[in-house]
């Protein structure tokens, strides 16, 4: 066989295997099974969406439960968003990103998370009638994962949800969560607090403080959705999931509902989030570091510059007198060390950072700090950063 012969055949072959391949790609595309973009949560042909089940026959939890979805369901949002990247040729892609909400007002406030909306262009909202308006961003706490978007109901009557007070919640009492998990819109699913006053960090500079943690299942789309108790008040933001598969795993985490208040308060009356500040700027210290400057402790915030107009130095706070290098790092050094804030350990900047999120500007702290070696006592009324 000569090499055209050879050559004519395997170009042959190639025709033919291209030709399979894109016939079954065609094939599966037409009619594979696709995961829904947006599914509603309409009930099956001929069963009435309210008595799909006679209610003399559910027991007294079903009933609430049946009871408490039907009050909260038609105000909770499903939020489409949708924003424009550019791929390696420069050439403009449609990005759209899924979550959820809930209606706060008869103003048309809806709370989420910041991840959901975030670098959003546009934003759609979805209530459970269907209805779909558009809105706009009111503003945001990046640190919390909390945003407040709006629409203009055109003058319909708007169901906000009633919000709760998540300072007394209990482990094991039931909590009901409502979302639209992989697009699957108005979907309930139930479970109970398993854990609560953790610090669960979800990204570099974010984290939910005194997070509620439910084993009701949380997926991808339900961000942002309400988490309720058994009185149909909102008592949380379901925010994030631990899971290594990425798919609910029995451990779910809700921003509490008073924070998300406070921050929904600031945004609403004030444009922006107030933020307790000492004004001043510190740094972690390290065992290494504490060692060289001889200091008596091994952890807390080594305070290097202090705002000379701020409410720290107002308080006496001391900022650092020199610089040295440590490494490639410029520090300024001999300034106070912070080791406890209102009695509450502090080992980094983001222990002190958690603490002043619990508080409000014109809020007194006492702050414990080393200064050449004494431990004192500073009260610090704080700022507004």
């Amino acid at each position: 066989m000569n090499y055209d012969t050879r050559d004519r055949r395997a170009l042959r072959l190639l025709a033919i295997g291209l030709i399979i391949g894109l016939g079954a790609y065609w094939t599966g595309s037409r009619y594979g099974q696709h995961a829904p973009e947006s599914v509603n949560a309409v009930p099956p042909a001929g069963i009435p969406a309210t008595n799909v089940t006679s209610e003399t026959k559910l027991d007294a939890t079903e009933s609430e439960n049946v009871h408490i979805y039907r009050q909260a369901s038609p105000s909770v949002a499903n939020i489409l968003t949708r924003t424009v990247e550019y791929d390696f040729f420069f050439n403009p892609v449609p990005v759209e990103g899924a979550g959820s909400g809930f209606l706060i007002d008869t103003d048309g406030h809806i709370l989420t998370n910041y991840h959901v909306v975030q670098g959003a262009q546009t934003i759609e909202v979805t209530f459970g009638d269907h209805s779909t308006y558009k809105a706009r961003m009111i503003g945001e706490d990046s640190v919390n994962d909390i945003a407040l978007i709006q629409i203009d109901s055109k003058g319909k009557k708007l169901a906000p949800l009633p919000l709760g007070d998540s300072r007394n919640l209990l482990v094991g009492q039931r909590v009901l969560a409502i979302g639209n998990p992989f697009g699957f819109q108005s979907t309930l699913t139930t479970g109970v607090v398993s854990s609560l006053g953790r610090t669960v960090q979800t990204g570099e500079n974010t984290f939910i403080d005194d997070a509620i943690q439910t084993d009701a299942a949380i997926n991808r789309g339900n961000s942002g959705g309400p988490l309720l108790d058994s009185r149909g008040e909102v008592i949380g933001i379901n925010s994030a999931i631990f899971s290594p598969s990425g798919t609910a795993a029995g451990i779910g985490f809700a921003i509490p509902i008073n924070t998300a208040k406070r921050v929904a308060e600031d945004l609403i009356t004030h444009g922006r989030v107030r933020r307790a500040t000492i004004g001043a700027e510190g740094r972690t210290l390290w065992p290494d570091l504490a060692q060289a400057l001889s200091l008596s402790v091994q952890h807390g915030v080594l305070i290097e510059r202090v705002d000379p107009r701020g409410p720290g130095a107002q308080a006496g706070i001391r900022g650092g007198n020199r610089s040295v290098l440590a490494g490639l790092r410029e520090l300024r050094i001999g300034g106070d060390v912070i080791v406890a804030a209102d009695g509450e350990e502090v080992n980094s900047q983001s222990d002190l950072n958690l603490i002043l999120n619990r508080k409000r500007p014109g809020d007194t702290i006492t702050l414990t700090v080393i200064r050449e070696g004494r431990k004192l006592n500073v009260p610090v009324k704080l700022g507004e950063g």
